[in-house]
């Protein structure tokens, strides 16, 4: 219930700010952990994953990139994520999540959020998406407006690793 709760205030305060960001640009969302994202006193590893999502709402909200490709049809589809834990998060904690795109390429975009507690990194995620259109894939750089020219060390190991399996 906390997260439908989450999301829900992310999307309305999103929406204030809806298309004022450039895609390329990092995006900040603040959370409270509240008794339901713990265990017995701190965050439990798969809320990170949900705190994530809203935090890529509010970034396509902020940089105007969520309505359009979803009224042309085209959905978006979390293919993989990576957490590196750095510090436990307690409950009643305010995290701020910066979001940005780390890389696109013709068939994947792939998120970067960094959470924060008291102003120290707690984790990193990186989250591999995907955009499909009738179960063909769109290429998410003409959706999200984006260009690199170069693959990040972080996405080249976690492309690396996965080969390997």
């Amino acid at each position: 219930m906390a997260g439908l709760f989450r999301n829900i205030i992310a999307f309305i305060l999103g929406l204030l700010v809806y298309g004022r960001r450039s895609p390329g640009d990092t995006t900040t969302a603040r959370f409270l952990i509240t008794p339901f994202d713990v265990g017995m006193r701190i965050l439990k590893s798969d809320k990170y994953l949900q705190l994530v999502e809203p935090a890529q709402m509010d970034f396509l909200l902020q940089v105007g990139r969520l309505f359009e490709p979803l009224r042309s049809g085209t959905r978006f589809v979390n293919l993989g994520q990576t957490v590196r834990f750095l510090k436990p998060i307690p409950v009643f904690s305010i995290v701020r999540i910066d979001t940005r795109i780390a890389y696109a390429d013709d068939k994947c975009a792939f998120f970067a959020s960094t959470l924060h507690v008291k102003g120290e990194r707690a984790a990193e995620v990186l989250v591999k998406m995907k955009y499909k259109k009738r179960g063909v894939t769109v290429d998410p750089r003409s959706l999200l407006h984006v260009h690199f020219d170069t693959v990040p060390v972080s996405v080249q190991k976690w492309n690396e690793a996965l080969a390997a399996l």
